[in-house]
């Protein structure tokens, strides 16, 4: 089930990039031209550009940093593999082949285990990197299991069934039976409070943002917080949450206690992908249609930057690789 293809480089191998000043970097997949970007941590200068399969859509790092793995969801012709990126050798050093696992989407490391979300078959799948096996399935029976988060313990999976209009809760262990929980229309943002106790989803039918208590894993609380809420993400430290509305245009700051906007900033673009730095001071908001990355700085509320990886930028990750 787990193989290594051989592929072509193509032409991006041959770009000169600036040197890495710092030992972190933030990673920006290119959907349409089917690279990883690797943007210097400190300077945000792009250092590297690695080819992967074809429209990848999400990535996920090693617990160590080192390595990445990235979803090739597929474009016309459904995906079925991950590809494996040495970050400090900075190339791809495997493609697993998923099989009859098709459309990986969301990808979480929880243990040393790799999970992801496989929409095309309405499931979540564990790769194993010790093994290099694919070594455990959990159906969802879901349309659209599209976004998955895990919690801190690794015990518990939440997905976002886009097409259902329900989150579903797996367990890690063999006698979970999957549990599904009904939302509003066309869940897929979602994200874990730091403390582990709120699951925040976002509708992109309705606007809203719906809060789910893990402890119990019942819908708590539901908000309006714009038109199109695709993507959102906790804070480091919890206090807010970052929206993208990506029908209105706009990067949202929701506090997270009280539910209240704090600031509401246009885009000039429709964002999608959010990935904050660990120190919280920036924020990087993916306008694919774009090919723009907007900096956000986390003090002054406002962008700062633009960053330009490629065509059709949106998923993101944070590392330090070296």
């Amino acid at each position: 089930m787990v193989g290594l293809l051989t592929f072509p480089l193509i032409a991006c191998s041959q770009e000169k990039f600036a040197s890495a000043k710092s030992d972190s970097a933030l990673l920006i997949l290119n959907k349409a031209e089917a690279t990883l970007v690797m943007v210097d941590g400190e300077t945000l200068e792009i250092i590297a550009k690695i080819p992967t399969g074809a429209y990848p859509h999400e990535v996920i790092t090693s617990a160590d940093g080192k390595t990445a793995y990235v979803t090739n969801y597929g474009a016309g012709i459904a995906g079925n593999s991950i590809s494996v990126i040495d970050l400090v050798k900075k190339k791809e050093v495997k493609r697993v082949d998923l099989g009859l696992l098709t459309r990986p989407h969301g990808i979480v490391e929880a243990g040393g285990n790799i999970y992801f979300t496989v929409e095309g078959s309405q499931a979540v799948a564990r790769y194993n990197p010790k093994t290099d096996s694919v070594d455990w399935t959990a159906k969802t029976d879901q349309r659209g299991t599209h976004m998955l988060v895990v919690t801190r313990d690794g015990k518990k999976i939440y997905t976002a069934n886009m097409g259902s209009d329900t989150i579903t809760v797996i367990g890690t262990d063999a006698d979970w039976t999957p549990k599904q929980i009904s939302v509003g229309l066309q869940p897929e943002a979602i994200d874990l409070s730091p403390d582990g106790k709120e699951l925040w989803i976002g509708e992109r039918a309705t606007g809203n943002i719906v809060i789910i208590a893990t402890s119990t894993d019942t819908v708590i609380e539901k908000f309006k917080v714009g038109q199109m809420p695709i993507r959102l993400k906790f804070m480091p430290d919890g206090k807010w949450v970052l929206v993208s509305d990506a029908r209105a245009g706009e990067f949202v700051i929701v506090d997270a206690k009280t539910r209240k906007e704090i600031k509401r900033v246009s885009v000039g673009g429709v964002p999608v992908g959010i990935q904050i730095q660990p120190d919280g001071k920036r924020a990087f908001v993916a306008l694919t249609q774009a090919d723009i990355v907007k900096v956000f700085d986390t003090e002054k509320l406002e962008f700062i930057k633009d960053i330009r990886p490629g065509d059709n930028p949106d998923g993101m990750a944070w590392t330090k690789y070296k």
